[in-house]
């Protein structure tokens, strides 16, 4: 299907846009336009009708009524990390928030205050200059917005909750232009939504995050394993999820290696799978849960680093960089049944790809502080989760775009299975079935409640989409232009 026109913006209402700006409006031909335009994932390629450089909260309220006088679809964008490129509506208004990226530290109070354009390595740097951290995701160039509202899991999570309990107090623009304060005082019911109900109700332009004295050093622990293996390395490393203490992030791997610097390079290319943990504290208390690793089975390699707590936080940074072309495909398991393991360890059955490819699949541990919280509590659904399953395909050349999608959904589909829910903030195009999944269906309604109060024309539905009620739900960016192949 042809993508729809791009409406045409007359100069006079640019320019009466333009002076109530202190930011930017860029259109086709602007300098800076084009960059403004490009997200994370390389398939994305559509052309807005208006980008909406904000510099501060007026400006987005500003852009919000433009947009909807002008009859524009509007989109957000912080760090642009959706893997459908949400943000960028073809001939809509993207609301770019990328200039608010401030982030302020009261050491005292233990408080970050932070600009909804922020990366989550702006506030890791600002706050752990202090002794302090807060719980972020495990790629310092995503937006703290989208990960936060989400839900937002990381490393400190089992320590201290998901990003989402860590918020204080939200500054919030909604869809008639008007701002609020959301806190568990004032407007509590939206708070309640924002944790975890995604970017349904309104532009979060302020985060107030409740920051925690941390150590600024990490060990991380990996041990790799013959394919063979995998079976029994994967029910020991069962056993080793259930009884780890919350300072330890239990990970484990199936995938094929690649020239790693502590492979031998006959193991370079060669499928295995991993087992191992991240913790954030002391590494010497850490190292006392090594023997229990490497009693799992004979392993052909091993990779253990201490690193700062900043080096943990950008170490993926380089493999999910800007620019490769992406998809992935994510579930919630409550338990590791051995046939869960069987699929995992099989990653989906048959190559997927006439160069032997086959996606790679990962396990990260939930529990401990995450547990903690009352299900009710927040719009967050999964508080029960052992592991969350993810499986990420990058490439580069566009031919191979429709093997690398079938693969990773294929992958998907063999451990949908064992699947307790999915991760709002890692689903693709699944759509209003993703949706139904990702949330309890007693949370579901009540999010539709309030998705009646603060947003019941469906202004903001590029997003996962949470519809009025008697709305049709949109699915991941509501056109056929906004999804995959």
């Amino acid at each position: 299907m042809n993508a729809p026109s791009i409406p045409v913006l007359t100069s006079r209402s640019l320019e009466g846009l333009r002076r109530t700006l202190r930011g930017q409006a860029l259109t086709h031909g602007d300098e800076g336009f084009e960059d403004a335009r490009m997200v994370w994932n390389a398939m994305v390629d559509r052309r807005p009708a208006l980008i909406v450089r904000c510099s501060d909260t007026d400006d987005v309220a500003s852009a919000i009524r433009f947009g909807r006088d002008a009859g524009l679809e509007l989109g957000v964008r912080c760090g642009g990390h959706s893997v459908v490129g949400q943000a960028i509506p073809h001939g809509g208004l993207v609301i770019d928030l990328t200039p608010m990226n401030a982030v302020r530290i009261d050491p005292d109070a233990r408080l970050a205050y932070v600009q909804g354009g922020a990366l989550l390595g702006d506030l890791d740097r600002a706050s752990i200059a202090h002794g302090l951290a807060t719980t972020a995701g495990n790629v310092s160039h995503t937006g703290v917005g989208g990960l936060t509202l989400g839900g937002g899991m990381g490393w400190l999570a089992r320590q201290f909750g998901m990003a989402c309990d860590n918020v204080v107090a939200f500054q919030v623009v909604t869809a008639d232009g008007e701002i609020l304060t959301a806190s568990d005082e004032e407007n509590a019911d939206l708070a309640w939504g924002l944790r975890g109900g995604g970017g349904n109700f309104g532009v979060v332009t302020e985060f107030t995050f409740r920051l925690h004295p941390v150590t600024g050093r990490a060990l991380t622990v990996d041990f790799f394993y013959d394919e063979e293996a995998g079976p029994a390395v994967l029910r020991a490393f069962r056993e080793l999820v259930a009884e780890a203490p919350r300072q330890a992030t239990p990970t484990a791997w199936a995938g094929t290696s690649a020239e790693w610097p502590f492979l031998a390079p006959e193991l370079h290319n060669t499928r295995m799978v991993n087992a191992g943990f991240v913790w954030v504290g002391d590494p010497e208390q850490g190292r006392s849960l090594i023997p229990a690793y490497r009693a799992i089975a004979a392993p052909i390699a091993e990779a253990i680093d201490e690193v700062s707590y900043l080096e943990l936080q950008s170490s993926a940074d380089e493999p999910m960089r800007h620019g490769m072309r992406r998809y992935w495909k994510g579930h919630y398991l409550r338990g590791l049944p051995d046939a869960a393991i069987d699929a995992f360890v099989g990653r989906g059955g048959a190559t997927a790809s006439a160069d032997g490819w086959q996606p790679d699949g990962s396990f990260q541990a939930y529990g401990g502080a995450i547990g903690e919280v009352g299900v009710e509590d927040t719009a967050f659904s999964h508080r029960d989760a052992l592991l969350e399953f993810v499986s990420v395909a990058s490439w580069e050349d566009p031919d191979e775009d429709r093997a690398r999608i079938a693969g990773e959904r294929r992958f998907g589909a063999a451990m949908e299975p064992f699947s307790s829910g999915v991760y709002v903030n890692g689903l693709a195009d699944e759509g209003a079935t993703g949706v139904r999944h990702a949330y309890r269906p007693e949370t579901l309604a009540r999010l539709t409640a309030l998705k009646d109060r603060y947003d019941p024309e469906n202004v903001f539905h590029l997003n996962h989409n949470i519809a009025p009620s008697g709305a049709r739900a949109q699915t991941d960016g509501a056109r056929s232009d906004q999804t995959l192949t």
